[in-house]
């Protein structure tokens, strides 16, 4: 079996480079670092990680725990959270909670144990106990991406869609909609939260109201996107237009209105919170405030390497935009 040594007669260079070499360390030079990897390949020589683990007492592991691997928007942000990882020399291992704080809790316990050097949480809920206790202890360098937990200080790397919110009712209203109702996250999510309040603001800017009836939270589920909307439709005074506060709820809000034999724009308009690939294949496709969703799993992992390396880790929020499309009964276009 081949050795460090042998890889490192092969191309010429000493051990602490090819070690250097193999952990992206940013001090080789790109044409040293391509001689090292040929020479690893050529002998077949792989690190041993556990040895390199006790003996440095890191691991070059990640983890990351999301709220719903089903969700496309995170399916696309966990790609994005490995590619980054990949190229700055470290392996991602993926817990999917479900959006259920015990399963989180478990993942995230499951990876302490493993000694991770750092940890990314989607957190599924404020209230989880181990996810807390994880985060005040201190010990694994932590950032929160996409949602936050209040009181804890914890780096979050998020998107600001209070304008694209803005910028979406202003839309409705300029094609003529005053009845405008809305289907948010759970209340203790932050995003659950933020989305209703942005709409809210948003309408209070025309003077319209936003009515108890008016707001549901579901659970970002299809199933609870199409429950609210069902329970919209079954108002004496419907809405004209619903917004749901995720991709998935924006889907159970199209099975239900379809199911009522009604049409989306013609009978009621439809727009959604995180634009997916799908939505330009609905009919009609769907209004929906998009996410960068890459920038933010890489600006996450960024982040969280800065916080394991000993670096300063701030806080970043990105921005999402508006893409109308004809679902709210408009013609398509882009808003920056």
């Amino acid at each position: 079996m081949a050795s460090i040594k042998d890889v490192a007669s092969r191309a010429g260079v000493s051990t602490a480079t090819v070690s250097r070499a193999l952990n992206n360390h940013p001090a080789v030079a790109p044409d040293t670092r391509t001689r090292v990897l040929e020479a690893a390949d050529t002998l077949g020589y792989h690190p041993n990680g556990v040895a390199r683990s006790l003996r440095t007492n890191r691991t070059r592991t990640l983890g990351l725990v999301i709220s719903d691997v089903l969700n496309p928007f995170f399916t696309e942000l966990a790609r994005a959270v490995e590619d980054e990882a990949r190229a700055l020399g470290y392996s991602v291992i993926i817990g999917n909670a479900d959006e259920q704080p015990d399963l989180q809790d478990h993942h995230i316990r499951t990876l302490v144990g493993r000694r991770i050097d750092g940890l990314l949480v989607s957190p599924a809920d404020g209230e989880a106990p181990v996810l807390r206790e994880t985060a005040r202890a201190g010990r694994t360098p932590m950032v929160f991406v996409d949602r936050s937990i209040p009181g804890l200080d914890v780096p979050v790397v998020r998107t600001d869609g209070t304008g694209a919110v803005r910028d979406l009712v202003d839309h409705l209203h300029r094609i003529g909609h005053r009845r405008l109702a809305v289907i948010g996250g759970p209340a203790a999510t932050t995003t659950g939260a933020e989305r209703v309040d942005a709409f809210r603001h948003a309408l209070a800017r025309y003077g319209l109201p936003l009515p108890d009836e008016y707001i549901g939270h579901g659970d970002f589920q299809v199933g609870s996107g199409r429950r609210i909307t069902e329970g919209f439709l079954d108002l004496e005074q419907p809405p004209q237009a619903v917004f749901a506060a995720d991709n998935l709820m924006a889907l159970g809000a199209m099975d239900a209105i379809r199911e009522r034999g009604l049409r989306v724009p013609q009978d009621i308009a439809l727009a959604a919170f995180d634009d997916i690939p799908w939505f330009l294949h609905t009919a009609p496709p769907l209004t929906a405030i998009a996410q960068p969703t890459g920038d933010l799993g890489r600006a996450a992992v960024r982040a969280l390497v800065d916080r394991i390396e000993g670096r300063p880790a701030r806080s970043v929020t990105l921005t999402a935009t508006l893409v109308v499309r004809r679902s709210c009964g408009a013609t398509e276009r882009s808003s920056r």
